[in-house]
């Protein structure tokens, strides 16, 4: 379960026990903070009880050419958190090129994240493509998550079968009912 970082610590309480995860976010939605801002937001939410850190990359720095001030800011959230807790990468993919789409997923691996993600659902929807691309990028070390746009059974099962080891949807329910009616 993820919620904006001012409901963190009331969820972790609502939570404790239940055996689920909770994430919260960093530089969300458009990852145009500073480094130092996506810190403090990642280590808010790990001390009131995330899981799980989503941290938006700063597009404007990817596109831009800006590899040192992307690296800075993945190595300085990832760094800055425990290792049991799980760091993603959203990327935007739609944004990016497919070669900037490469160079910060291999930058994100080579930082020690857990995941990359291609969208906050904000800008475009998750592709196959992208899971593709990602996938045979980094999928030998990271895990990709497909997030953004994804309504139904077949387009989560093509995101999977792409190299998605998870998916983000708000769309969840109406998959797993469409799941058991095919049964």
């Amino acid at each position: 379960m993820f919620v904006n970082p001012s409901c963190t610590a009331m969820c972790a309480r609502r939570l404790k026990g239940s055996g689920v995860r909770l994430g919260s976010v960093a530089g969300f939605p458009l990852g145009a903070t500073t480094t130092e801002v996506k810190i403090f937001e990642g280590q808010e939410g790990e001390n009131h009880g995330a899981d799980e850190i989503d941290m938006v990359a700063n597009v404007g720095s990817i596109k831009s050419g800006n590899w040192a001030l992307y690296e800075k800011d993945v190595s300085g959230v990832r760094n800055a958190l425990s290792r049991q807790t799980t760091l993603k990468v959203i990327l935007e993919c739609t944004l990016l090129s497919r070669e900037e789409k490469i160079t910060a997923a291999t930058i994100a691996a080579d930082c020690g994240v857990d995941f990359v993600k291609t969208s906050t659902g904000m800008f475009g929807q998750a592709t196959v493509e992208d899971v593709a691309l990602l996938f045979e990028t980094v999928g030998n070390r990271i895990a990709v998550k497909a997030s953004g746009g994804i309504r139904t059974l077949s387009q989560a099962l093509a995101m999977i079968e792409a190299g998605a080891s998870r998916i983000g949807t708000s769309s969840g329910v109406a998959i797993i009912s469409e799941l058991r009616n095919r049964s």
